[in-house]
């Protein structure tokens, strides 16, 4: 009888599964590698690349491996921990359908989410296409001239604008004014954007933007509490001011709305996340950023423009480059690179499938339901803020506040506390005439009947503020309305493209990450993408235990005390570690430090990333393999001494180097 050599159980469990089918080479070829670079081993390559100084002594201290089936089993235990209750919060985030021909074919297909950064345009003409098809949707529903394919978010977007109308305007301004009814994470984001640059944030009623002599004033459209009024008048006083107009901007609502170049406004921003992407707990999602066509030059982030090919035919490449950070450095217009790409190119596909008269039929129904709840709410007694909403209601509740909002929880809803005796309450695409029943029973026993206002109420937007002027009429917007023309012609752009799907990216540097199938299937469960991102807490145990999760183990990995996990990308990662050391002189009473040392062979971002935070970039030299020259920054540490604030590096360096004296880099600096 042939007898087997039996396998120990571990081995068979395959624990290692899913670094195999990853990272996984034949140990054939393993060996031929290694013997033509000339290595004995792996161990033998690693210890070669990694200087001895700062090789791990120790592991990492990590639960055991799991297979992929195991992993997603543990993940689906932890979002279930999330309480999934419907979210009518608003402030900037909507429950939204992501057409299943979209989900499938772009969100769950690695011909798009493995795809590269866009840099090299032979291989990225589909993506470019579905980034113009963005930057063109943007233009028609802002009003505006151009528009940028995609920004991080729209509180980042605002901040951005700020720097832009101070880049671009004529006052000697250093003020800039935030109307009260701007989002509160929006106020936020600017206020920490502005305070290192020296710019003054002050806010107030729109009205009194003009008085404010800003360089410029930033609106909600419509407000935070669902106000639609029309802002050209307090646009035109900015601009007697001397100062310019931003305009943050709902695009479902500016399909029945005025839009805000028609007002007047300079710059428009805000977030296309209710065009087909869930809500994710608050991202990711793709900013937008309209502007003037003067201002251009001097816009944040990638530019997708038509060209011509070496044969003379129409091609799509990345434009205006020269004023981006890879190129300019410290004197680029922003950190920002490329932003969200795939949360834009299903913004963009949604207005493609939907087209302008679906994206309209979507926005007059949010606005129906909305004048329907209202006049509801009104027979039931419950006082209204405001008269003129596209998709929020403030509903005046006194002392009663705590009380409505335990019993919509109790229901199944989520509401927004407005202020101590109010609570906001938004529709979106996913509200149905049985949620307005719902609601009604909040704030009466027994709730008004829907067809006694299904006839006879038209939305709450005032009359003077309708949009008259046409938008998405590019054919792309007006051909591919059935699934079928959509599939063929999503699966048109996708072969323009090189993604992993058909072969290894030749390209590198910092966004080449591993999106494996098992890690992609859980950002579509329910219990994830759901989920609004200002739920009460209690409601997000699932993403609490996650964010500690992950948390600890960078701990681990970079050996810090603490980690945020806030900034969405690494360029706002370098922004806010940028800040946190600035503010560490400040406390130490050395606030006048402001020399950042940067080496020749940093990412473009870095030095970008320290002028946004205030401080002035020396570059420092590299040798002749890519180490910093650490005579030169010697040097430089003993001659900006008094006013060093930091050094900051990319490591492995943009040459793939590490440096062999890092730590030796390190002390000088610290001394």
């Amino acid at each position: 009888m042939l007898m087997h050599a039996h396998k120990p159980l571990g081995e068979l469990e395959n624990p290692s599964e899913f670094v195999a089918r990853h990272i996984g080479i034949e140990a054939g070829d393993e060996q031929h590698m290694l013997s033509v670079i000339g290595a004995a081993s792996r161990r033998a390559l690693i210890d070669a690349i990694v200087p001895r100084a700062i090789a791990r002594p120790t592991p990492m201290q990590l639960p055991a491996p799991l297979t992929e089936a195991q992993a997603l089993a543990e993940l689906k235990a932890i979002a279930g921990k999330n309480q999934l209750l419907k979210s009518f919060i608003g402030q900037g985030y909507h429950g939204t359908h992501t057409p299943g021909v979209i989900l499938r074919n772009i969100l769950e297909n690695p011909a798009w989410y493995t795809a590269y950064t866009p840099y090299q345009a032979e291989i990225s003409q589909g993506r470019m296409e579905a980034l113009v098809n963005f930057q063109t949707m943007v233009c028609d529903l802002t009003g505006l001239a151009i528009a940028g394919s995609s920004m991080l978010d729209e509180a980042t977007a605002a901040a951005e604008a700020m720097t832009l109308a101070m880049r671009v305007g004529k006052s000697k301004s250093t003020t800039f004014f935030v109307a009260d009814d701007v989002l509160p994470q929006t106020l936020e984001v600017v206020q920490t954007r502005a305070r290192p640059l020296g710019i003054s944030v002050v806010t107030g009623p729109a009205d009194g933007a003009a008085k404010a002599q800003a360089f410029a004033a930033l609106f909600q459209y419509p407000g935070v509490n669902g106000v639609v009024r029309d802002l050209k008048p307090v646009i035109d006083g900015v601009h007697a001011a001397g100062g310019l107009a931003i305009v943050a901007a709902d695009l479902l609502a500016l399909t029945l709305i005025t839009p805000p170049g028609e007002m007047g406004a300079d710059i428009a921003v805000g977030n296309t996340q209710r065009f087909g992407m869930p809500m994710g707990n608050g991202g990711p999602h793709a900013a937008y950023m309209a502007t003037k066509d003067e201002f251009k030059r001097s816009m944040p982030g990638r530019l997708v423009g038509v060209s011509v090919d070496s044969h003379g035919n129409p091609a799509y490449r990345l434009a205006l480059q020269t004023r981006e950070q890879h190129i300019r450095r410290e004197k680029a217009t922003s950190n920002i690179c490329t932003a969200q790409v795939l949360p834009a190119v299903i913004a963009s596909m949604y207005a493609v499938y939907h087209g302008p008269e679906g994206l309209k039929r979507i926005a007059q129904r949010v606005a129906s339901y909305t004048a329907i709840l209202a006049a509801g709410l009104e027979e039931l007694g419950a006082p209204l803020a405001q008269s003129a909403s596209f998709d929020t209601l403030e509903v005046t509740t006194g002392d009663k506040t705590e009380q409505v909002l335990k019993a919509a929880r109790a229901a199944g809803f989520n509401l927004r506390r407005a202020s101590a005796g109010s609570v906001g309450i938004t529709l979106d695409e996913t509200t149905t005439r049985d949620d307005i029943r719902a609601l009604w029973t909040l704030f009466g026993r027994a709730g008004s009947s829907f067809e006694k206002f299904e006839k006879g109420i038209a939305p709450r937007i005032p009359s003077g503020q309708l949009r008259s002027s046409p938008f998405l009429t590019h054919p792309v917007f007006n051909t591919h309305h059935s699934e079928t023309e959509m599939l063929r012609y999503i699966r048109s752009l996708s072969d323009k493209d090189l993604a992993l799907d058909r072969s290894m990216i030749p390209l590198g540097s910092c966004t080449m990450k591993l999106n494996a199938t098992s890690e992609m299937i859980p950002i579509t469960w329910s219990e994830f993408a759901n989920v609004h991102p200002f739920a009460p807490q209690d409601q997000l145990q699932g993403y609490a235990d996650l964010d500690k999760q992950l948390r600890d183990w960078l701990c681990q990995a970079t050996g810090y005390a603490g980690i945020s996990l806030q900034p969405n990308a690494g360029s706002q990662g370098e922004y806010a570690g940028l800040l946190v050391i600035k503010a560490y002189h400040e406390a130490q009473g050395q606030g006048h430090r402001n020399i950042c040392l940067i080496p020749e062979s940093a990412h473009g971002t870095n030095p970008a990333s320290a002028q946004m935070a205030g401080l002035q970039v020396v570059v420092t030299k590299c040798d002749a393999e890519g180490n910093v020259d650490l005579a030169d920054l010697k040097a430089k540490c003993e001659q900006h001494s008094a006013n060093l604030a930091c050094v900051m590096i990319t490591y492995p360096s943009t040459y793939g180097v590490f440096e062999t004296r890092v730590k030796e880099l390190c002390a000088l600096v610290h001394q």
